[in-house]
């Protein structure tokens, strides 16, 4: 049996995909034997309190006056060489470059060479669709990729995007989401009754940060167009601040087609009681939500953008619609809404292609294998 690592993790704990996938990878890899230590400002919100083998590191910020904003690069990169040296890390893996991978890199080198752990960096997407346009960012993006001991992206798109914007030439390893879905807490019935959808009404599920670049008011210009409009309730679980759209939603008429949900934890209850999903992405380097869906077996509809097409197929796990149009959105979302035979049929495929091609037992191996792969040099 492979030896067990000591693998130190560090992310965003804030609700959002590349917090949500490390947080369960830890899980896994604990699972499995490993042992993980969390490296942040505050505990992940997936990641338990009292699981064997997995540890949590709280990094203090503090606000000296003579800085104008408090930095968070160097109390993150000192608190990774102490967690490094004290309990013998393997590998630092980091999500997002910027300032994750810039403060491993700083921890490495405070470290003996002998006690120097492999900084292994995925990427998710802001830093390099965002960030690695920004002058500001860019050299210092570019400058962590290379002096990563391993980097990964979650799709052959965001690989792409990284080589093409930063002009990094280095390997990059594509690693997929994945997702393990735990058992609802609630039933699909009280959930819907919660939302206040009716029995002949569809449940439309949308799940995100609310970034710009998630295009909400596409998103509800789409829902204003659906027709006829007492058939569906669109659900929106925000992982940031809804209140800019609240005039939105009542400029289109959707006050009573449209319930909100803020920092959602439990999210497996409302994946279960969807009937589609919906989104208006104006880019995407994977849409974890879609896969989500998918793994109860909700197809979706989605702007065809970046790695979505590499999660869901035309079809077959979902409908894709090639522009940034409402006209074009609605009519799909209708179509699904319209006959629940082909619905059903499509979900079931998502939900095959969710427990095969994007399950834990298919990606964290690949996880692993990159880990003794990089400490063998």
């Amino acid at each position: 049996m492979p030896e067990a690592l000591k693998i130190g993790i560090t992310c965003y704990p804030s609700v959002g995909g590349s917090g949500i996938l490390a947080s369960e990878l830890g899980e896994e890899l604990v699972a499995r034997g490993h042992e993980v230590h969390f490296i942040a400002y505050e505990r992940p919100f997936r990641v338990p309190a009292d699981a064997p083998r997995m540890f949590f590191h709280q990094v203090q910020v503090s606000g000296y006056e003579l800085f104008k904003y408090p930095d968070y690069t160097l109390p993150l990169s000192v608190k990774m060489a102490e967690v490094s040296r004290d309990h013998g890390l393997d590998v630092l893996h980091v999500h997002y470059a910027v300032p994750h991978a810039t403060a491993a890199i700083l921890a490495r080198d405070m470290l003996p060479a002998d006690r120097r752990p492999q900084i292994v960096t995925t990427l998710h997407g802001t830093d390099t669709t965002l960030l690695g346009r920004d002058p500001g960012y860019g050299p210092a993006i570019r400058h962590a990729l290379e002096r990563s001991d391993a980097v990964t992206a979650v799709s052959e798109f965001l690989r792409d995007e990284t080589r093409r914007l930063l002009g990094v030439e280095r390997a990059i390893d594509v690693i997929y989401n994945f997702f393990e879905p735990r058992s609802p807490a609630r039933s699909r019935a009280a959930v819907r009754a919660e939302l206040g959808v009716r029995d002949d009404e569809a449940l439309i599920l949308h799940l995100s940060n609310l970034r710009p670049i998630k295009r909400i008011d596409l998103l509800l210009e789409t829902a204003a167009r659906l027709r006829p409009r007492e058939v569906f309730k669109l659900a929106i679980l925000a992982g940031g601040d809804f209140s800019p759209y609240l005039h939105e939603v009542r400029r289109l008429g959707l006050a009573d087609r449209v319930v909100v949900r803020q920092n959602v934890l439990t999210v497996e209850d409302y994946l279960q009681a969807a009937d589609v999903g919906l989104f208006t992405s104006e880019s995407e380097s994977f849409c974890l939500s879609i896969l989500e869906l998918a793994a109860f077996g909700v197809p979706s509809v989605a702007t065809a953008v970046g790695g979505i097409p590499e999660v869901m197929r035309e079809g077959e796990s979902g409908l894709f619609v090639p522009a940034h149009d409402a006209d074009q959105l609605s009519r799909a979302v209708e179509t699904l809404l319209r006959d629940p035979a082909k619905r059903r049929a499509i979900g079931e495929a998502a939900r095959t292609r969710a427990r095969t091609t994007f399950s834990a037992k298919a990606i964290v191996p690949l996880y692993e294998a990159l880990y003794r792969r990089t400490m063998a040099g």
